[in-house]
């Protein structure tokens, strides 16, 4: 299941000049252009730091220069790159999804066919990789997202470079700044928005209370639906709801005392002689502080001390070898996150006891250019992009603390310039819409710095949030509420925070104190209707089942567009789709109806069959989608040995490469390796597929060449040759793979990479993958731990919470944690299937009784590929595209360019060696971020 690198192939023709003319009449009817003439750039003048977007594409290694265009109404990378006057053109196996080639106007693209044929995707050390600024940062980030699904707000800075990278973007920046680029220079931090006019509101803070105690189990702990064992964290949440709401009370004190018998369990994870979970201790120190009990002696643990003893006094490459749970000196053992770091300074603040100079310029250190926090504990130097609500409780730490006047001046502008006309934050940069805990985070910081009107108005648009139920969800416009966002918006609505929350009644000497009149909600009976109650412990499969089969997603019922709305197929993503229904068995007609289509050889909207994908009987066979194809069928009881028109054993057997390929031909990386197969994930499916087919002998240099590529840490690396990466999702198919050979030596190897695995699970459940905090990193991480259930039982538990925790209210899955929310179909394809645990190489399902569905015609068309041009902006330096003069052709002046881009379904543009990474990587398997 992943990205699935559509690599394509053609029909078989007989000698060279045959093969040469059918590879021609491809590629050149993928590259057809449109006739009109080309449309005019917006003048970049036009663009300033607060309206439009800017792009620069550097020709440099083509002996050009680099060039800028500007679109005064962004939406997508995709568009600002074409609407900047610039063209492209895709692989032939990708279509126009992986840009191949870049040009400008009627300029020559590059590079140019004598260097890069564009038939199957660029080699990672020769392609375009993508490269992104927000408003007021100066740094380039690599580009997460594909340009296409990257939504462009006023301010941003698009770069395009010729070259490669590394997988976390860490070399082949482009040699320029953003603010090289920016219209008049940038170098500066956008001043504070106006303040926004949102209408009065008030949070019904007593109704927010009843919810959170109704959610109660024996009114002492939150038990996620379906699960045994109390969600702790949520429980600690519902404890400062309650104090912040309530003060003193007995269901308080109820609470408290539950947490502190769960101590051990909660902070101190690893073992009570270990390093503590930095954020579980300083939570729970905190709660101890508010509710006047001893954060020195809770629960049997002196937190206060503990935290203090396990600041990390060096990171990474510091000589010595690496401290466990340090990313650099200053870190709290185990924090991972900012929003640990500073819940674990403000517990000592709070105590009495001085943080470690060290751990408090830390937060200083995770501050980006332009004045916001990022959510991650970055090492110096690593690309910052920052969210509010890190930057809102970062900020309330700074402040607390003391003696950071810059930072937390920076952090207030940066606030200001986020906070959207209704009085709302977005949970992250590019958002659109407004986020209840971003929004609370946010609020208490700017009351604690005395931004009232900016609070007043943020606590305004959290009341309008508010559901009937009392509680509030997650983003704007949700129906489910949960209690996480609940927590902070409470705390918001009281006006304080957690530097200030406490139940001590004050003493009689003390003045009066006056709350905010502003957000102090009146007092109302509470609700009468319950809330809807909290995700249970692991995701719910029928709706997810029930959004990865919903017409609008599974085009036909057979399969998976590569952009919504559009006739080529993702025939990778839709294998993906199968598996996951297999492991599910909820829905076995809509599995037939994808297995059918692909084995009776359907065709998408272009005539494309999934022969064409795997590229059976070409040169450019693809071992690893042929692997993948293959399982599918042995998990379904098809036979293999034909299946969509091919014997795909057969084509595997033939697959395996008997010795290296010199460069630049890619098709061999070593003996063993399979033909065109690029990543571990590839790899490792071909040796399941040749495995379940009893092919023991033609397997063995596949699984031995498997085997050699596993680390010493015990991890899997991405990419074949190996780059030396580790990575969760490789190994954990890899593990998959060598779990199905069997042998002494494989349970060894899979022992080791199975508790390396586990090592690398976050706090909250999740593993990092390339998208961060990945839904699909965490959901094969429970297929590869469920190899030894037994023995990673709560692992396994906290991972299914965290996918959980990512599901939608329409049955999908975000990509990642904290980054661009809503449902994603590859990501959903993963958290469904492998949230259930089962192997690949186990996978079974019985399509014995099931109705077949009826396959529809459809015509074939030719992939459109629009190609703005321009008037050439001279040379030198930055070259300009926008001139501000020349028609706009036939296509600007008639609007069909718009509809010609959504009618030939232009998709996710690959970007940054990310996505040639996680790409590679599941050429066979399907890429997962």
């Amino acid at each position: 299941m992943g990205t699935g690198r559509r690599r394509g192939a053609r029909r078989r023709a007989t000698g060279l000049p045959a093969l040469l003319s059918a590879v021609g009449l491809v590629v050149a009817a993928c590259t057809t252009f449109v006739t009109a003439a080309p449309a005019a750039a917006d003048p970049l003048d036009a663009c300033t730091a607060t309206k439009g977007a800017v792009v620069a594409v550097d020709f440099g290694p083509f002996g050009g220069t680099v060039r800028r265009g500007c679109d005064t109404t962004p939406t997508t990378g995709y568009e600002l790159l074409h609407e900047a006057g610039f063209t492209t053109t895709g692989t032939q196996h990708d279509g126009p999804a992986f840009i191949c080639r870049i040009g400008y106007g009627s300029e020559v693209q590059q590079p140019t066919k004598d260097k890069e044929a564009c038939v199957l995707t660029p080699q990672a050390t020769a392609y375009w990789s993508y490269w992104i600024a927000s408003p007021g940062q100066d740094t380039w980030r690599y580009s997460p997202y594909g340009a296409m699904a990257r939504t462009l707000r006023d301010g941003d800075v698009d770069a395009w470079v010729y070259g490669g990278t590394d997988i976390g973007g860490t070399t082949g920046r482009p040699a320029f700044t953003p603010d090289d680029v920016r219209i008049g220079g940038g170098g500066t931090t956008p001043g504070p928005g106006t303040t926004p006019t949102a209408p009065a509101g008030r949070i019904d803070v007593p109704a927010a209370a009843a919810w959170v105690r109704s959610g109660l189990t024996d009114g002492e702990r939150v038990v996620d639906e379906g699960a045994d064992t109390p969600n702790l964290p949520l429980t600690t949440e519902a404890a400062y709801a309650l104090a912040a709401a309530d003060g003193a009370s007995a269901t308080l004190d109820k609470i408290t005392s539950f947490l502190a018998d769960h101590t051990d369990a909660y902070a101190y994870p690893a073992g009570t002689d270990q390093a503590p979970d930095a954020t579980a201790a300083a939570r729970l120190a905190l709660l101890a502080d508010i509710t006047e009990a001893d954060p020195r002696d809770f629960g049997g643990h002196d937190l206060v001390g503990d935290l203090a003893a396990h600041v990390c006094a060096s990171g990474p490459g510091s000589g010595g070898g690496p401290t466990p749970g340090c990313t650099a000196e200053g870190d709290f053992r185990n924090a991972t996150y900012a929003d640990g770091q500073a819940l674990a300074v403000l517990a000592l603040l709070r105590a009495g006891v001085k943080p470690p100079a060290a751990a408090v310029d830390r937060l200083t250190q995770v501050q980006c250019d332009d004045g916001g926090v990022t959510s991650i504990l970055i090492r110096p130097g690593e690309y910052c992009d920052g969210d509010p609500a890190t930057t809102g409780l970062v900020t309330l730490a700074l402040h607390r603390a003391g003696g950071h006047d810059a930072a937390v001046a920076k952090a207030r502008t940066y606030l200001g310039t986020a906070q959207r006309e209704d009085g709302s934050f977005p949970g992250w940069t590019g958002s659109t819409t407004g986020s209840v805990t971003a929004t609370a985070y946010a609020a208490q910081a700017l009351r604690t710095l005395g931004d009232t009107e900016r609070a007043d108005a943020a606590v305004s648009w959290l009341a309008g949030e508010q559901l009937a139920g009392g509680g509030f969800g997650f983003e704007e416009g949700a129906t489910d509420p949960a209690l996480y966002p609940t927590s902070p918006a409470v705390l918001a609505g009281t006006g304080t925070d957690l530097t200030r929350l406490t139940t001590a009644a004050p003493e009689p000497t003390d003045p009066p104190t006056t709350g905010p009149p502003t957000t102090e909600p009146p007092v109302t009976d509470p609700p009468t209707t319950g809330p809807t109650a909290p995700a249970g412990e692991g995701p719910d499969l029928a709706r997810g089942v029930a959004y990865l089969t919903a017409p609008a997603q599974l085009s036909g019922g057979h399969y998976y567009p590569a952009v919504p709305g559009t006739e080529r197929a993702d025939f990778g993503l839709t294998v993906d789709g199968a598996y996951a229904l297999a492991a599910t068995g909820l829905d076995d007609n809509a599995l037939r109806g994808i297995v059918d289509f692909l084995d009776d050889g359907g065709k998408d909207g272009e005539g494309r069959t999934v022969r064409d994908w795997t590229g059976i009987d070409t040169p450019y066979v693809l071992g690893g989608q042929l692997g993948k194809a293959a399982l599918l069928a042995q998990a379904v009881g098809r036979d293999p040995r034909n299946f969509g028109g091919g014997d795909l054993i057969a084509a595997l057997g033939a697959a395996v490469c008997a010795a290296p390929t010199e460069s630049p031909d890619r098709k061999c990386a070593a003996e063993g390796a399979y033909t065109y197969t690029e990543s571990v994930f590839g790899q490792s499916l071909a040796v399941m597929a040749q495995s379940r087919a009893g092919e023991t002998a033609a397997v063995r240099k596949p699984l031995a060449y498997l085997e050699s590529l596993q680390l010493d840490s015990g991890a899997w690396p991405s990419l074949i040759p190996s780059t030396g990466d580790a990575d969760v999702d490789s190994t954990a198919i890899a593990a998959m793979a060598l779990d199905l050979a069997g042998g002494e030596e494989a349970r060894t190897a899979v022992a080791e990479a199975l508790d390396w695995i586990a090592g690398r699970q976050l706090p909250d459940g999740g593993f990092p993958g390339a998208a961060g905090n990945s839904v699909n990193s965490a959901a094969l991480a429970v297929q590869g731990l469920s190899l030894d259930a037994p023995k990673y039982a709560d692992r396994i538990a906290k991972a299914r919470t965290f996918l959980a925790s990512q599901q939608n209210t329409d049955g999908g899955f975000n990509v990642a944690k904290g980054g661009q929310r809503g449902s994603d179909v590859r990501a959903s394809t993963q958290a469904v299937g492998g949230s259930t645990g089962i192997s690949f190489g186990a996978l079974d399902r019985d399509l014995t009784g099931t109705t077949p569905l009826p396959t529809p015609t459809v015509n074939p068309s030719t992939p459109v590929i629009v190609t703005p041009g321009g008037t050439d902006g001279g040379t030198g330096g930055i070259v300009d595209t926008g001139g501000g003069t020349g028609g706009g052709g036939a296509l600007a002046s008639t609007g069909v360019q718009a509809g010609l881009l959504a009618a030939c379904g232009v998709a996710l543009v690959a970007a940054g060696r990310a996505a040639v990474v996680l790409a590679r990587r599941r050429t066979a398997a399907g890429g997962r971020p």
